[in-house]
């Protein structure tokens, strides 16, 4: 039995004569026989919590930075009337900071045999699934001098998704898209073009790109147009090892990869390209294979939602045995990682040709906004041992990105608010080369 703070201080006031005499409430209350028994009734009739029927409903999942709402309907199966105060348990990512208290915690009044729905609004600040911990109900008598309290696990998840703020970026993207795709087409011939039209020659265009039969048969030299081909396979392969931990800012570099790779989902799906997505650090973590162009990004969003990173080394060789498993032909393969020396050199270096022999394949990396500033710092001692270290960082990625350049891979090295539309951008310009 609980005692409420109303019985405490009536206890208190009952029992003042006795009360220094009594080593606890209970021999307070024992000395104070009316009162005792005015408790003791009010938690007699107060309404079971044991036999209360609860029932979840609301939305499942939602993306990170917007509100979740999730309802309990509470049945009252007693001949007595609840009255109680209800406290809905979740994660505490599942609140703002500060908010928890009063977002958890509900009144409640329920008369018998009835029920009533209560609604908890979450609003989660980390991806991943969200499980509703207990429910806890604490029903009062008719005069609040005592309560029954009883727990209940009734289960429910929310699965927080990534916030995908680069799809601002996309109708920018699909326009650049529809340019490429029949309204203008590629002058020039590649092994991701199929042909389009022939129009008359002009200076300037392809002599690569005559149609000699069609020319012979009319008096104006006539050239083939090409356009972008459909149906091409793009592997996303997300880095997940202890790289992609660092922060880079309030961001963490997978959360900006994550971002990247969604960007470049829905614009190669709008495309007609096939893309499948790989997280791999010592074994794969996500895997999203063969969904139709409508169905691939709901599809990675999902997969991507749980995702956090391992603080392992990645197993370069492993990753590009995956990646050779799951693209079984030639595919352009995004390889989202970091541009640091070691693991490059190390790892991804001894492994490319295995990659590039097949595949088209383009590194993106997460570059840090604050190494660019250390090397413009002027002024002091300590501000041109910075300059010094950002420059050095800056030269090493520079390498890096050189080095692999030289096996033919393209390179995207961008801030993690302009990776994702500079990651389409590189994936547009290979499209419209005719690299796909």
């Amino acid at each position: 039995m609980a005692l409420t703070g109303r019985t405490a201080l009536l206890a208190a006031i009952g029992a003042l004569p006795v009360g220094i005499l009594a080593p606890s409430w209970t021999g307070m209350l024992a000395v104070n026989a009316p009162l005792s028994l005015a408790i003791l009734c009010d938690y007699a009739l107060a309404a079971p919590v044991r036999t209360l029927r609860f029932t979840r409903s609301g939305d499942t999942n939602v993306r990170l930075g917007d509100s979740a709402e999730v309802h309990v309907t509470v049945t009252n199966p007693s001949r007595r009337r609840l009255r109680a105060d209800l406290r809905d348990a979740w994660p505490p990512s599942s609140w703002l900071p500060g908010t928890e208290q009063k977002a958890s915690r509900h009144p409640l009044t329920v008369p018998a045999g009835e029920r009533r729905r209560l609604t908890t609004v979450l609003r989660p600040t980390r991806r991943g699934d969200r499980h509703a911990d207990r429910i806890t109900v604490r029903s009062y008598g008719p005069l609040g001098l005592a309560a029954r309290q009883g727990s209940h696990q009734v289960p429910w998840t929310v699965r927080v998704l990534p916030p995908f703020t680069s799809r601002k970026h996309l109708p920018s993207k699909l326009a650049r898209l529809r340019e490429l795709d029949g309204r203008t087409s590629v002058l020039i011939r590649g092994q991701g073009t199929e042909f389009d039209s022939l129009r008359e020659y002009v200076p300037g265009d392809d002599t690569r790109s005559i149609d000699w039969r069609a020319t012979a048969r009319q008096t104006t030299v006539a050239v083939r147009t090409w356009r972008p081909e459909r149906d091409r396979h793009i592997l996303v392969v997300l880095d997940t090892g202890r790289t992609s931990a660092g922060r880079v800012g309030d961001v963490p570099r997978l959360d900006a990869s994550m971002d990247a790779a969604l960007l470049l989902t829905a614009l190669a799906s709008r495309a007609g390209d096939r893309v499948d997505l790989l997280a791999y650090d010592r074994r794969i973590r996500a895997l999203v294979q063969g969904r139709s162009a409508k169905d691939v990004l709901p599809a990675v969003v999902d997969a991507l939602a749980p995702l956090e990173p391992e603080l392992v080394e990645t197993d370069a060789r492993g990753l590009s045995s995956a990646a050779l498993t799951h693209a079984p032909r030639r595919s352009l393969i995004v390889l989202l990682t970091s541009l640091e020396a070691a693991p490059i050199e190390e790892g991804l270096l001894p492994v490319l040709s295995q990659l590039t022999q097949r595949h088209t394949v383009l590194v993106a990396a997460v570059s840090d906004p604050h190494t660019e500033g250390m090397a413009k710092a002027r002024g002091h001692v300590d501000a041109v041992y910075e300059a010094a270290a950002g420059t050095q960082s800056q030269a090493q990625r520079l390498r890096t990105s050189e080095q692999l350049q030289r096996h033919g891979v393209t390179v995207v090295d961008a801030t993690p608010d302009s990776l994702a539309p500079a990651l389409a951008d590189a994936y547009l310009a290979l499209k419209a080369a005719g690299r796909l």
